[in-house]
């Protein structure tokens, strides 16, 4: 997951993450890696179009985000 979340920073990637909230809700985030430290995130997330700070100890898990098929 950590060599996602880089790539996600260095190439200016979406990425897809399941997150435990601070109420104990699993929430679904798209978001671009801005900066990592040992223990949080700081992502542009694009639901709430901010930037936001997330624990890793709360990223339950994190994919590419998929683009949508044309119909």
């Amino acid at each position: 997951m950590k060599g996602l979340l880089n790539r996600s920073m260095e190439k200016r990637e979406k990425i897809v993450i399941f997150y435990i909230d601070q109420d104990n809700n699993v929430t679904q985030r798209f978001i671009r890696v801005i900066s990592m430290d040992d223990d949080s995130i700081l992502a542009y997330c694009f639901w709430r179009k901010k930037f936001r700070t997330f624990k890793h100890e709360n990223i339950l898990s994190a994919g590419p985000a998929r683009r949508k098929a044309a119909i």
